[in-house]
């Protein structure tokens, strides 16, 4: 299992997860804890980005899976458990309603994902790396006690190396492992591109799990044939 984030908000997390778990091979599922801008349809809140985890997933909704040696029906809340409407931080669409992003339920919801008879997993992030989850919880201190490995995605935009960079030592002072990163070239007009991209192949710690040229057409498809998955998925 893989904890995907990101430099910054629309990094590509999204495409890049999407993308690996259609490369990768067997029964894979990715998952989408926290999520703000979901919109509202008949059977609830719904995010785009965990149904864009769920079209790239080899099991889908509906399935049935063993959990804890009992059968068990696969629901959207499984995938995205929690779901904000506004597009905003997470933590403040929770106060709007009320509700409080509890890092226990966090936990819970990660060693379910563990629990499930995969062969690939994913679980993408909301934001960056220290996403404020309310009080002075982050997302952050989450995944290092679940003990995940993390793919970071890194935007590749004018700003990006110090993004990356702080992302990176970040993670390295929590003592998290890094599976690897991905460049996803997020601006079409990206002066000085190759330079830039020679910077992060030579400062970041990490395996290149690829480079993501600008996509005028972004699908998990095309994305996953500039990817590698990492050695031991």
């Amino acid at each position: 299992m893989y904890f995907v984030t990101g430099t910054d908000t629309d990094c590509g997390k999204t495409l890049v997860s999407s993308a690996l778990l259609y490369k990768a091979k067997g029964r894979t599922l990715g998952f989408k804890p926290i999520a703000s801008g979901c919109e509202k349809s008949e059977l609830g809140l719904r995010n785009s980005d965990a149904l864009s985890l769920l079209a790239a997933s080899s099991v889908k909704l509906g399935e049935t899976l063993k959990h804890n040696g009992k059968p068990m029906q696969l629901e959207y809340q499984h995938i995205n458990p929690y779901a904000f409407e506004p597009a905003i931080a997470p933590h403040i669409a929770a106060q709007q309603i009320d509700m409080t992003i509890e890092p226990t339920k966090l936990l819970k919801h990660i060693a379910f994902a563990t629990s499930l008879p995969l062969d690939f997993c994913l679980i993408e992030g909301a934001g960056g790396w220290h996403l404020p989850l309310g009080g002075e919880h982050l997302l952050s201190h989450v995944v290092k006690e679940a003990k995940l490995s993390v793919i970071l995605v890194v935007g590749v935009k004018l700003g990006c190396l110090n993004h990356a960079l702080l992302t990176q030592e970040a993670l390295v002072k929590q003592g998290v492992q890094v599976a690897g990163w991905v460049a996803n070239c997020i601006d079409p007009n990206m002066p000085h591109l190759e330079e830039n991209l020679q910077t992060l192949s030579n400062m970041m710690l990490g395996t290149c799990l690829g480079v993501l040229p600008y996509l005028s057409e972004a699908t998990a498809v095309t994305a996953a044939t500039y990817l590698t998955l990492p050695q031991s998925a």
